[in-house]
């Protein structure tokens, strides 16, 4: 086990993958940065002994951004522009929700700007997504949507709206700065305020990167990342950060290769930040009963501690375990369902799946959606060292004595309804029983 290890720490793959992916640039969903980046993370699966590496391409709702605008009685305050909203010039008053709260919208808001914060008091018991707070403002007549970031620095957030059935959101949205925000907050609720984007939204085409290690078993692990990032940032932790991982895990897979007993597929998605388009795309293609379990990498390596959403599934908790006894190494788990990355389109059909992230100590975002997800944030030492241990929890997983049972939609569903998703989810027409 010692080798292999070793190789680990001292590896440079996952993290020179990182630096290729950051230094594209714009890897937008559709764009040409997020074609390239796909196809340099094929080619990196395959140096690294990745078998059959392609390219898998699918349509998609296209967006670029233009310029934007919040102008108040003072003048213009800055802002960009929230993916997939609509171009479109509206003026109303501004009705600041606060936390945007589902209770927060009871409130006639017809007409209005609603400006919404991007994050939920400490003692709410759920994460509300932003598209949860804008289409309560769509159902309440909002004209136009604010989205206000918590985190200071003068960082406006950015993050797509639209639902599946109209990937188009309603209303123009913007995201704004804590400090715009409070500034917004002090001298204009109550007062008309216009908003502006401008934007196109061409048809577009997206692409998910494919490739297999182990045997050539029907059954397989899913290994997974999204490639794309949000177009004004890097996109150094949310994503790239996890597709580097994969390609990080494929090299330790392939010198472990004849561990394994079960085959070890390869994903990394294209157009996750727009709506999980690629792992929808590839779910709804793939024998659900196949899938042993899928291992999705989102957010590792921007914290040193390892943190797992396991979903409800034992066996996944209970792989987990193993494999932190076995490093006598700490991981954070929760049983509690995540449904806002690519492992959702498999869970929420009843197949085990992780969400693998950084342990934070907060639900936050952090530098995620913002300019400031960039290269310097991260460090080699901590994807090194969450490889060793994903890639023990992979080979475990793979392993023929190892069985996660699936679990019914109707669970999920009845789990999503006890933590208090169900609503929200009818609201994004995200809703899938």
């Amino acid at each position: 086990m010692a080798d292999w290890i070793g190789e680990t720490f001292t590896s440079d793959v996952g993290w020179d993958h990182l630096e290729r992916l950051v230094d594209i640039g714009n890897r937008m969903a559709g764009s040409e940065g997020e074609r390239e980046a796909a196809e340099a993370t094929r080619d990196a699966l395959a140096a690294v002994g990745a078998r059959d590496a392609h390219l898998d391409e699918f349509d998609i709702q296209g967006w670029v951004r233009g310029s934007s605008s919040v102008e108040a009685a003072a003048g213009s305050e800055e802002c960009i522009a929230l993916p997939r909203s609509p171009a479109g010039e509206v003026s109303g008053e501004l009705v600041d929700v606060g936390h945007g709260l589902p209770g927060d919208f009871d409130r006639d808001l017809e007409g209005a700007v609603v400006m919404a914060a991007s994050n939920v008091p400490g003692w709410y018991d759920r994460f509300l997504h932003r598209r949860e707070k804008y289409y309560r403002a769509v159902e309440g007549g909002a004209a136009a949507f604010v989205f206000r970031n918590h985190v200071e620095g003068c960082l406006a957030p950015t993050g797509s709206v639209g639902t599946p059935g109209a990937p188009i959101g309603d209303i123009p949205a913007v995201g704004v700065s804590k400090e715009v925000g409070a500034r917004l907050a002090r001298r204009d609720a109550g007062e008309p305020v216009t908003v502006r984007v401008d934007c196109e939204t061409p048809p577009a085409t997206s692409q998910n990167v494919h490739a297999d290690l182990g045997p050539d078993t029907d059954e397989a692990v899913l290994l997974t990342s999204h490639v794309d990032a949000h177009d004004i940032a890097e996109g150094a932790g949310d994503n790239g950060a996890g597709t580097a991982m994969v390609v990080e895990l494929a090299r330790t897979l392939a010198a472990r290769e004849a561990e394994l007993d079960t085959r070890v597929h390869v994903v990394c998605f294209g157009a996750e930040e727009v709506g999980l388009l690629g792992s929808g795309y590839d779910a709804e293609e793939r024998a659900h009963d196949d899938v042993v379990a899928v291992v999705n990498n989102d957010g590792v390596g921007v914290a040193r501690t390892l943190k797992a959403y396991t979903h409800g599934f034992d066996g996944l908790r209970d792989a987990v375990g193993v494999v932190a006894d076995r490093f006598d190494h700490p991981i954070a788990t929760t049983p509690r369902l995540g449904p806002h990355s690519d492992h959702w389109q498999y869970v929420k059909w009843g197949v085990p799946g992780y969400h693998l992230t950084s342990e934070t100590g907060s639900a936050d975002r952090g530098w995620g959606h913002t300019r400031a997800d960039t290269l310097d944030k991260l460090e080699p030492r901590t994807l090194r060292e969450q490889a060793v241990l994903i890639t023990e929890l992979v080979v475990h997983l793979a392993d023929e004595g190892t069985t996660v049972a699936h679990r019914e939609p109707e669970a999920i569903a009845a789990q999503l309804d006890a933590e208090d998703y169900a609503e929200g989810l009818q609201v994004t027409g995200d809703w899938p029983y």
